[in-house]
């Protein structure tokens, strides 16, 4: 059965637009935006809202770009700690890059790049150059002392003033980054600062997907949203000041709730008027809410998105990653939720292939791994590894024979390919183990492809497999993890490792 649609993109691109353009309208000058979230690729959004395009905020800004600049900010320190975006395994400079790549392909130009709380870190200074080379505008915004509680400095020539005031030309400006503090905020605080220094009457807002303001606090896209941010510890609640100032619940999360007097100051204290906003959720734009079109497809979306999150701090935990306060706050959210591991459709077909690996190869040394997927019309195909192969090319392999109706006792690799890239393994890269890990074998099947027309049928069932459910018993190997990466697939794995070997190339 295919997954129920819960969420209406044109719905909520015509919501979006408008309350935008509404916002904008509220001011004389520019509204900056602070635009949380994945700009593009929004696999969470996308997972627990099914239906959602992950990348209609693309749509969005494509339709807005006759009247927007967008700002891309980076905080130093992720690029000297080489921060690593999860859903594409990349750093967030070399995300950043491609957010400008992607947006270039869409028709959209960056205006300029802020580098955040720069204290000339080398990393920063030679990503500040590769752009510059490249004819990117960059600049740097320093930290300032006492942020975010002493107003007097902050708002003043020695705070905000100091930073670089950036020219733009629309009266809407989008300030993105390509993840959490990455300085988004303090970004559209100095341009508001220099706008008042200038009498120009600018404003601010807050565009960010989750959580949802407009549905119930224990709502599961909401919960979701706390099992995203487990390892920041975030929680969402009804916004005191929202209830107080209108006497209606509206949801929003504690460090927006806990910045808000704060915020608030400083904007006072930067226009000199009392604040365009009486609540944390008055200064968002979100309509997200009002794109959910099936409730219930939505809820079991975000239960399943919850686990996924639970399977991926536990193997961050064994990989040294996350800490045990990460794993006691998802183990947490799972019990307030009432969910198990094992709620999972591919977790136990995965088990049980690795205790059928086992049990076949009883008495033989190693560790048995085994791997299951979901398909779009609900069936589960299973994968074991042996010594030819790992359990996840077992596992693809099979599925994509499945979808090409073909009989087990097909070869879908050729064993001449098979031994050839075994030799150069062994004998050239000096490899301990031949077995083709799924990047490997996803090449040699492209290559067999050429002469072997079963393998080219089901080669073409590959783009089948994108957003199906994997589950795999071993932490998956750098050369798995990509392969899986490639054919879009939903991953979640135990956290148990697949060798005895500290060092896994």
């Amino acid at each position: 059965m295919p997954k129920r649609i819960g969420f209406d993109n044109e719905k909520y691109l015509k919501e979006q637009t408008k309350a935008i353009l509404d916002r904008v309208g509220q001011f004389d000058s520019k509204l900056y935006l602070e635009f949380g979230g994945k700009i593009i690729f929004d696999y969470h959004a996308s997972r627990v809202l099914p239906g959602f395009d992950p990348n209609v905020k693309m749509r969005l800004l494509q339709q807005l770009k006759s009247k927007a600049d967008i700002i891309l900010c980076i905080y130093s320190g992720d690029i000297e700690r080489r921060k690593v975006r999860a859903d594409f395994g990349i750093t967030y400079d070399a995300d950043a890059l491609k957010l400008i790549d992607d947006l270039k392909e869409w028709g959209i130009d960056v205006t300029a790049v802020v580098i955040t709380r720069f204290n000339d870190q080398p990393a920063a200074n030679i990503f500040k150059n590769k752009l510059e080379r490249r004819n990117v505008k960059v600049y740097t915004h320093k930290h300032i002392k006492g942020y975010p509680t002493d107003t007097d400095l902050i708002v003043s020539d020695g705070g905000y003033g100091a930073n670089d005031y950036i020219e733009t030309k629309h009266p809407l400006v989008v300030i993105t980054g390509p993840g959490p503090g990455s300085g988004k905020l303090a970004t559209c605080l100095t341009m508001l600062y220099h706008d008042y220094k200038k009498g120009l009457k600018s404003g601010y807002a807050k565009f960010e997907t989750f959580p949802i303001w407009n549905i119930p606090l224990k709502h599961s896209v909401n919960v979701a949203y706390e099992a995203a941010t487990a390892d920041l510890r975030d929680f969402n609640l009804v916004d005191p000041f929202h209830l107080q100032a209108y006497k209606e619940k509206a949801i929003n999360y504690n460090r927006d709730v806990d910045a808000f007097p704060v915020l608030k100051k400083i904007i006072e204290k930067i226009t000199g008027a009392e604040s365009f906003y009486k609540s944390p959720t008055d200064m968002g734009v979100n309509r997200a809410g009002f794109g959910i079109v099936d409730d219930k497809a939505v809820q079991e979306a975000a239960k399943q998105e919850i686990i996924r999150r639970y399977f991926r701090y536990r193997c961050e935990y064994a990989i040294g990653f996350a800490d045990k306060g990460t794993i006691d706050r998802i183990e947490a959210i799972m019990k307030e939720v009432n969910l198990l591991p094992e709620d999972r459709k591919v977790v136990m077909p995965a088990r049980d292939a690795a205790k059928e690996a086992e049990a076949k190869n009883k008495g033989n040394e190693g560790i048995f791994c085994g791997a299951a997927i979901e398909l779009r019309d609900g069936s589960i195909v299973i994968g074991k590894n042996s010594p030819l192969m790992h359990a996840t090319t077992s596992l693809i392999l099979n599925a994509i024979k499945k979808l090409a109706d073909m009989p087990d006792k097909i070869h879908l690799l050729s064993p001449n390919i098979i031994e050839s890239i075994g030799t150069l393994k062994k004998d050239i890269s000096g490899v301990k183990t031949i077995s083709l890990d799924l990047d490997e074998a996803l090449i040699a099947l492209s290559i067999s492809a050429a002469t072997n027309p079963s393998a080219q049928l089901a080669m073409d069932k590959l783009k089948e497999l994108q957003g199906c459910e994997v589950h795999t018993t071993h932490i998956p190997t750098p050369g798995d993890e990509a392969g899986l990466r490639k054919l879009g697939v939903n991953l979640t794995s135990d956290p148990n490792f697949s060798s005895h070997s500290l060092f896994i190339s």
